[in-house]
C-alpha cells in the first residue's frame, strides 16, 4: 500500500473517532494501521481537534499517562439543543398525532434514527460532566433513545424487561406503579448488566407521574448502582410533582388534546450557549 497523504490520514482519523464516540484510542493504535509516526499523528489530531471545536460538533479529549489516549466526545451547543427541542414541540403539536382516546402518537419519533441520534447527543451533552458508566432504560420505546445516548457517551446499555429471561442469567426484579395506567407492574434486570458501584444514567421516552422512572431508580439501587441522572424525551406538565425527585426533559407537554409543548427548563437555560 502506498504511503498515505496527510489529508487521507486526517480523514481516516476523523472517521474512526466519530464512528466510535467515547472510545479511547492510543497513538499506537493509529500508528500501526495508518503507517505514520506518532509525532505526525499528534499534529494530525491537533487539526481534527481544532476543526471539531470550531464547528461546534464535539471535542477531542487527550488523556495522558500509561493508560491514556485520545477520544471523541459528541457535544451539542445550547442553541442546537434548543432547536432540537423546538422541532420536537412542533411535531408533537401536529393534530394528526392525536389517536382515539386522546393518546399522543410518539412511536415514529423515538424510532427515527436521525432524531434518536440527535436526542442521544443532547442527553450525552447534558450528562457527560457526571461521567455515567452505563445507561439504563426499560423496554421497548425507550431503547432507541437510550442506545443513542449510550453510544454518544461511549458506555454500555442495560435494558430492564417486564419479566426475566433464563438466557440472561440471574436477575433482580421489582414491582412499580405505572404512572400512566396506575397499575402495578414488574421489571427485571440481569444482575450482570450493571456492575455494582456503577454510575447509571436512566433514559425514558415519556413521563407522566414518574412511576416507571422511579422503578428504574429503585432497580439501579437494588443492584448496587448509583443514579447519575434521569433523562426524559417528553414529560407532562401535570402532575407537576413527579415520583422522582429530579429529572431533565427535552420537552414539557401540556394537557390536551389539542396538545401544546414547550422546551424543558434546562433547555431554556442553555439556549444562549
Amino acid at each position: 500500500m502506498d504511503k498515505m497523504r496527510r489529508s487521507e490520514r486526517v480523514l481516516l482519523l476523523t472517521q474512526r473517532l466519530l464512528a466510535r464516540p467515547g472510545e479511547l484510542f492510543s497513538l499506537g493504535d493509529f500508528a500501526g494501521s495508518l503507517g505514520a509516526a506518532k509525532s505526525s499523528l499528534s499534529e494530525d489530531l491537533a487539526l481534527v481537534s481544532e476543526a471539531v471545536a470550531r464547528l461546534g460538533v464535539g471535542r477531542i479529549e487527550t488523556l495522558t499517562g500509561a493508560a491514556g489516549g485520545v477520544r471523541y466526545l459528541p457535544v451539542m451547543t445550547g442553541a442546537a439543543i434548543a432547536d432540537l427541542a423546538e422541532d420536537l414541540c412542533r411535531r408533537l403539536a401536529e393534530p394528526e398525532r392525536v389517536l382515539p382516546g386522546g393518546f399522543l402518537y410518539l412511536t415514529d419519533l423515538v424510532f427515527h434514527p436521525a432524531l434518536a441520534a440527535a436526542v442521544g447527543t443532547a442527553f450525552a451533552t447534558r450528562f457527560t460532566p457526571v461521567q455515567p458508566q452505563c445507561v439504563l432504560t426499560v423496554e421497548t420505546k425507550g431503547i432507541p433513545l437510550a442506545l443513542m445516548t449510550a453510544r454518544s457517551l461511549g458506555v454500555p446499555l442495560a435494558v430492564a424487561r417486564h419479566g426475566s429471561r433464563p438466557s440472561e442469567g440471574p436477575a433482580v426484579s421489582i414491582n412499580y406503579v405505572s404512572g400512566s395506567s396506575g397499575r402495578v407492574q414488574s421489571m427485571a434486570l440481569p444482575r450482570r448488566a450493571i456492575p455494582a458501584g456503577s454510575r447509571v444514567l436512566i433514559v425514558d421516552d415519556f413521563m407522566k407521574a414518574g412511576g416507571t422512572s422511579l422503578g428504574m431508580v429503585d432497580l439501579v439501587r437494588e443492584v448496587g448502582g448509583e443514579v447519575a441522572g434521569v433523562a426524559v424525551l417528553v414529560a407532562t406538565a401535570e402532575p407537576e410533582k413527579k415520583l422522582v425527585d429530579t429529572y431533565d426533559t427535552l420537552v414539557v407537554l401540556e394537557a390536551g388534546p389539542p396538545y401544546r409543548a414547550e422546551p424543558g427548563p434546562w433547555v431554556k437555560e442553555i439556549r444562549r450557549f
